[in-house]
């Protein structure tokens, strides 16, 4: 049964910093890019980044470029993206997801699992 869990989403005040986990089960973890999207308010679900299977290679959307980090552990299966200088714009419900292909894409239908999401609230 696969599973990811994230954790770590909660309440910040701007310009502080938060790092998200998600622990993954079930699947192939190794060979399988991860990536991160978010979902604000009255938005779609939207991509932040992601990494390829060796965790070699990370990309991010140009609005979270710079201020954020994907990293993942491949022997405790899990991921996290390190969130620095947040802003209130970056307020949403974080989601990680896998896709069964070591390589990443930006495309939400690209990915075949998905987290149930953790809420970051960035106040002003």
């Amino acid at each position: 049964q696969v599973q990811l869990v994230e954790s770590g989403g909660g309440l910040v005040q701007a310009g502080n910093s938060l790092r998200l986990s998600c622990a993954a089960s079930g699947f192939g973890f190794s060979s399988s890019a991860m990536g991160w999207f978010r979902r604000a308010p009255g938005k779609e679900r939207e991509f932040v980044g992601f990494i390829v299977g060796s965790g070699a290679y990370t990309y991010y959307a140009d609005s979270v470029k710079g201020r954020f980090a994907i990293s993942r552990d491949n022997v405790k299966n899990m991921i996290y993206v390190q969130m620095n200088s947040l802003k209130p714009e970056d307020t949403a419900v974080y989601y990680c997801a896998a896709r069964t292909n070591p390589y990443g894409s930006m495309r939400t239908n690209d990915y075949n699992y998905w987290g149930q999401g953790t809420q970051v609230t960035v106040s002003s």
